[in-house]
């Protein structure tokens, strides 16, 4: 791959009186990198409070946009002011350019994870249906899964384990999920990782598993041959019993007894 991201989050916990205990407000920073030699480089800069959006930075465009009424007048004067740009260049500098021959060493042996979604037997039975998601052969080792039903995310019966080294360099990583089956429910598990421009969601699709499909599969080959060779053994037989019966057609049946007291013409010829 010759693209990466790399990117920094920040949460800021407000303590003016204003706001509640639960009102936050966050900055994301991300740098993104491509080109073969990561040769061109992208700042961006996100800022957003209750998750609710307000406004960006982006250096190739080199200006803030707003997305509230507020954040649009704060943006704008942002944009004339040339401290707001220096400061965006140091950061720019620092988190990205700085970080290049770092990048360029993790992208080199980075791989994106394969992921496999089915469904295993509970070992204790007490769920109807047990779901897990498996991320196989992914480098670096930090990675994200989350369950979501109907797009919502899921916490209650979740569990997970270890990230896993496969001892070539590379990890897996697993995660259970316990439910209880509801006709409509869509269930998917969502991965994020660092070879991973966007997160990738995998559905669960509760026909065949890929492993009740092959037996199931086998199963009917298996069935098809032994009609094949019933079927053969059967036209065999019938044609065996015709040549038989072609043989056989036009003698004549005669009693043991009147073979035992036939005599030979030439015995007659002599007397």
């Amino acid at each position: 791959m010759n693209s990466y991201s790399f990117l920094i989050t920040l949460f800021i916990h407000l303590e003016d009186p204003v706001f509640s205990e639960q009102d936050f407000y966050q900055v994301k920073a991300c740098c993104s990198f491509s080109g073969p030699n990561f040769n061109h480089v992208e700042y961006i800069v996100r800022a957003s409070f209750n998750k609710n959006n307000m406004k960006e930075y982006n250096s190739t465009r080199g200006n803030w946009i707003g997305f509230t009424n507020y954040s649009i007048v704060y943006s704008n004067l942002s944009n004339i002011s040339p401290y707001d740009a220096l400061e965006r260049a140091m950061e720019k500098q620092l988190l990205c350019n700085d970080n290049i021959q770092v990048i360029q060493t993790i992208g080199n042996m980075s791989t994106t994870p394969t992921i496999r979604l089915k469904s295993v037997k509970h070992p204790n039975g007490r769920h109807p249906a047990m779901l897990v998601c498996s991320a196989y052969n992914f480098y670096p080792k930090q990675i994200q899964l989350t369950w979501l039903r109907n797009d919502q995310e899921v916490t209650e019966g979740v569990s997970y384990t270890d990230v896993i080294p496969d001892g070539k360099l590379y990890y897996q990583f697993h995660s259970h999920l316990e439910y209880t089956p509801t006709s409509g429910d869509k269930i998917s598990c969502m991965v994020k990782h660092f070879t991973l421009f966007e997160p990738r969601v995998i559905v669960w699709n509760d026909s065949f598993t890929e492993e009740e499909t092959t037996q199931i599969v086998v199963g009917l080959c298996a069935l098809m041959l032994g009609l094949v060779i019933l079927t053969s053994g059967f036209i065999y037989y019938k044609k065996k019993s015709a040549l038989y019966n072609s043989i056989c057609q036009g003698r004549a049946v005669i009693p043991v007894d009147v073979i035992s007291n036939f005599e030979p013409f030439s015995s007659s010829n002599k007397n």
